[in-house]
């Protein structure tokens, strides 16, 4: 069997591994890139946050993705019952990015990897991780190619950036059950006939039918608009075969999505994923750390999925290019922490908008009609990324910050009905 020697072998083209690639390219290490699908391909999270443009300026990715031309997105907006909740990235507590981009994922995944490789970087697309031996910090993988034939890679390090593939969780046996409730998503790309002129027809939107049931709108620059529901599994039993006539008829039941897109025509059938969130036992081990999707996924409902994996690319690639050098990196407290940490706080407000609170706060009469400025502040910051300003008291307190304040606007709320 045919063997090759890597400096850092990265698993994955996507974000993660792009970001992962470049900082590595930049550290002068031999960097080859594994990927088991051909590209483009199409993927979920399509609504970046500021946080991420900070990842692709410091890997140098940012400006080839300005020249593309994608829709800019400077805020989000929350609509429920008729009251809606913006929050402008413009008008943060942290100092950071105050826009990003809303993108068709395959397009923008490519455009990363087609940089990465001019840069210098080999990525192999078809190519199939079917095994991995450690001995110590190095590994051997064995990979299967395009044709069938397999050859192994040796490398100082392993960074796991396969997403949902998760090719280290599943071959060490490091998955573990997340640990929020079963849900699932149902999307599609539509045509947009009736988009609202100016900035209303560009900005993300999330309208809440239900508590438990969400669905996003993500506007892009080539016309086509994402659309797409989520919630417990309980909303989505009366799927049949035709998914189409399906994804119709829940569009149907929402008078404000059915007058836009009565007459949308579809991009793609109309997908579904189900039980996305998942877990792990441990980030790093001898050898490896695992970013992005590979790590951990938790809900698409604040668009935290592609920061968390440019976030942790980023990072990985950094302390594996020390290590790979001589440097001894303690992965526990330089990256775990690290990473759980920003896991951690965009968890306590996931689990705050399922449970109903953080809804109570972004709709409640005392925010709509008489917010107070500092707070939205530092939650917008939250939103945006930056889950780890530890001055931010809506980051340091996250656990109770959401739940305190959700009492604040019921009593309000409760004593001026």
């Amino acid at each position: 069997m045919a063997k090759e020697q890597v400096d850092l072998l990265i698993i994955g083209a996507g974000p993660s591994g792009c970001v992962a690639a470049a900082i590595a390219h930049q550290q002068q290490m031999n960097v080859l890139v594994l990927e088991k699908q051909t590209f483009p391909r199409f993927v979920i999270g399509e609504s970046l946050i500021p946080r991420c443009m900070d990842h692709l300026a410091e890997s140098g990715l940012l400006e080839v993705v300005q020249q593309q031309g994608f829709q800019v997105k400077k805020g989000a907006r929350f609509i429920r019952q008729g009251v809606s909740c913006t929050f402008d990235f413009a008008e943060q507590f942290t100092r950071g990015w105050t826009w990003t981009w809303q993108v068709p994922r395959a397009a923008f995944d490519k455009v990363l990897a087609d940089e990465v490789a001019r840069k210098g970087v080999e990525i192999r697309y078809r190519s199939a991780v079917k095994a991995v031996r450690f001995q110590g910090s190095d590994s051997t993988t064995v990979v299967e190619a395009e044709d069938g034939s397999t050859y192994e890679v040796q490398a100082r390090f392993i960074i796991d950036a396969s997403g949902y593939g998760r090719v280290l969780p599943r071959i060490l046996g490091l998955d573990m059950p997340s640990d929020f409730p079963m849900r699932q998503a149902f999307f599609s790309h539509l045509t947009d006939p009736f988009r609202p002129e100016g900035a209303e027809g560009q900005q993300i939107t999330f309208h809440v039918p239900h508590q438990d049931l969400w669905l996003w709108i993500i506007p892009f620059s080539n016309g086509l608009t994402s659309l797409g529901f989520v919630g417990s599994s309980a909303h989505f039993e009366q799927l049949g075969h035709d998914l189409r006539a399906s994804f119709r008829n829940m569009i149907r039941q929402i008078p404000v999505v059915y007058e836009r897109f009565e007459q949308s025509d579809f991009a793609f059938d109309p997908m579904c994923i189900k039980g996305y969130s998942k877990g792990v036992k441990q980030l790093h081990g001898p050898g490896f750390a695992l970013t992005g999707n590979s790590a951990e996924f938790l809900d698409p409902i604040f668009s935290s999925g592609v920061t968390f994996a440019t976030e942790s690319g980023l990072l990985a690639a950094r302390l594996a290019c020390r290590q790979i050098k001589g440097e001894q990196i303690d992965w526990e407290s330089s990256y775990s922490r690290y990473i759980r940490q920003g896991v951690d706080t965009f968890r306590s407000y996931v689990k705050a908008w399922y449970d109903g609170s953080l809804q109570e706060v972004f709709f409640s009469k005392l925010t709509a009609t008489n917010p107070n400025e500092t707070i939205k502040r530092q939650i917008c910051s939250v939103l945006a990324g930056y889950v780890w300003d530890q001055r931010n008291p809506f980051v340091r307190r996250h656990a109770t910050a959401i739940q305190s304040l959700a009492k604040v606007v019921r009593m309000h709320d409760e004593e001026n009905k």
